[in-house]
């Protein structure tokens, strides 16, 4: 075969690091706009990723409402990154109306550009990434419109943004689970080849969406890279959304998953509107019941599949959050080893105030993942994640290069060697293990080259190692949680 020639484009490649948060999918969609930047920048996030809904800034032709849009930037203090996804979620302007999901192919490419256009110019110079709806390949869900319509619309916006903001870049919607775990020739993979395919003139940063075991994250990142490369091109990847634990990481809780609940949306409508999400809360529907069944036998079924229902054992709780705070770091560092210079967390906080129901399939899969919760109508509760987060954000600012260093005889030990600007170096460790019983196994010594003639060690999970310097070598126990070494605690 004739060697495929790359094109490398570099010209939106992020400058240095920044570890950020999805705010949600709904902000100020269901309830009046929060503030939630400045929680966020306390925990280290330096960049925020929010969801705007063309129906939410145009809700009647040529009518705009910016209540949305300047809540969010009056939280700004210019030293954080904004990153938008636009979705084309309108209840006049597209194919199927509705306010909220899925969003579906603009009824007047003209009219999205002007809606476009007007938001971008609102917040030139203030937000930095604008994206073109969110996994579009999870059709019907996430998009309700072909591949072709997808690119459609994503040229369009390109063209918007760059007329309106030269300097802000485009993110490619993301590429998730249904295409990283897809079998080549699958229809999610069918889907977002012909995207970028087709589309590779019209965004500047590929965004790879990293759910489940942290150790695929190498392997997800180098399929995003080889799909583009497949087409003749390069561009830098992104991180949009990360988390872990999810259900379908453990086979036995997926295959009950499956059984439980693979009838319960057989009647999804269309198009989900918050005026239907509304009138459905609390009424017995068939994801409600599914769902019921399940916390019927919440003591019958794998402790993996537990741990995620609310009022789940304490035991399984507190596991599920240190399964939480490790694979979040896990992630984190190999994302940026690989090279990519922006990760966000999925996600910060839930949606609105005020109690949740569990019994959704969407809290089951993601509800407990939140870093902050309300105390009454304001962001004040930190999980154990957020310390996590916290922790990795202060030791990772400055951080000018991740490397990966190699472990001959110890296969299972990870080892991260990290330049700061203005600070000492960095090692983080862990041991490859199994995620839930995994932390059961005693911790291994490690014993290899140091360069100071002290050390401190911090673990994700707060916890103190203990350490020994001498002869110019490090000497720690190492376990499943990741570890943090600095010459001086700095």
């Amino acid at each position: 075969m004739p060697e495929t020639t790359v094109e490398t484009s570099t010209a939106f490649e992020p400058e240095g690091v920044r570890l950020g948060v999805v705010r949600g999918i709904s902000y100020g969609l269901f309830g009046k706009p929060d503030e939630f930047v400045p929680q966020a920048r306390a925990l280290g996030a330096g960049l925020v990723r929010a969801y705007v809904y063309w129906g939410q800034v145009e809700p009647e032709p040529g009518r705009y409402a910016w209540d949305v849009v300047d809540a969010l930037l009056a939280q700004l203090d210019g030293d954080e990154e904004v990153w938008l996804t636009l979705c084309s979620s309108s209840p006049w302007a597209t194919r199927v109306p509705t306010d909220f999901l899925p969003p579906s192919p603009a009824l007047d490419l003209e009219a999205y550009g002007a809606f476009v256009r007007r938001v971008v110019r609102r917040c030139a110079g203030r937000v930095r990434y604008w994206q073109c709806d969110n996994e579009p390949s999870n059709t019907g869900l996430l998009w309700a419109g072909t591949a072709e319509e997808y690119v459609a619309q994503l040229r369009v916006l390109h063209a918007a943004v760059r007329e309106a903001d030269p300097a802000a870049a485009v993110v490619l919607g993301g590429c998730g689970y249904d295409v990283l775990s897809g079998q080549e020739g699958s229809e999610p993979r069918r889907f977002f080849d012909h995207v970028v395919s087709a589309g590779r003139d019209a965004f500047d940063l590929f965004d790879v969406h990293l759910y489940g075991e942290a150790a695929a994250a190498p392997a997800h990142i180098a399929f995003a890279r080889d799909l583009m490369r497949r087409h003749g091109y390069l561009k830098p990847v992104v991180v949009g959304e990360y988390a872990a634990p999810v259900p379908f990481e453990f086979p036995e809780a997926q295959a009950v998953m499956y059984e439980a609940l693979s009838g319960a949306f057989a009647d999804v409508p269309e198009a989900q509107s918050t005026s239907e999400l509304a009138e459905r809360m609390g009424r017995d529907t068939p994801e409600r019941r599914a769902m019921s069944a399940l916390y019927d036998r919440m003591a019958e079924l794998p402790e993996t599949l537990q741990m995620f229902l609310a009022g789940c054992p304490g035991e399984l709780e507190d596991r599920r959050h240190r399964i939480n705070a490790r694979q979040l770091v896990m992630c984190t560092m190999l994302a940026l080893a690989e090279g990519v210079r922006r990760t966000v967390y999925w996600n910060l906080a839930p949606e609105v105030p005020g109690p949740l129901d569990p019994r959704q399939v969407m809290h089951l899969m993601f509800g407990k993942l939140v870093l902050l919760d309300y105390e009454g109508t304001t962001l004040g509760v930190r999980r154990p994640a957020a310390g996590a987060f916290a922790l990795l954000a202060e030791r990772l600012a400055g951080v000018r290069r991740v490397r990966r260093a190699e472990t001959p005889g110890s296969p299972d030990l990870y080892a991260f060697e990290v330049e700061r600007e203005g600070r000492e170096p960095l090692l983080v460790l862990w041991r490859g293990r199994d995620m839930v019983t995994g932390e059961d196994e005693p911790p291994v010594p490690v014993d290899r080259p140091w360069p100071a003639p002290a050390a401190i060690a911090v673990d994700a999970l707060g916890g103190t190692p203990p350490v020994e310097v001498a002869g110019g070598r490090l000497r720690l126990p190492v376990s499943v949680t990741p570890v943090f070494v600095t010459p001086s605690g700095n």
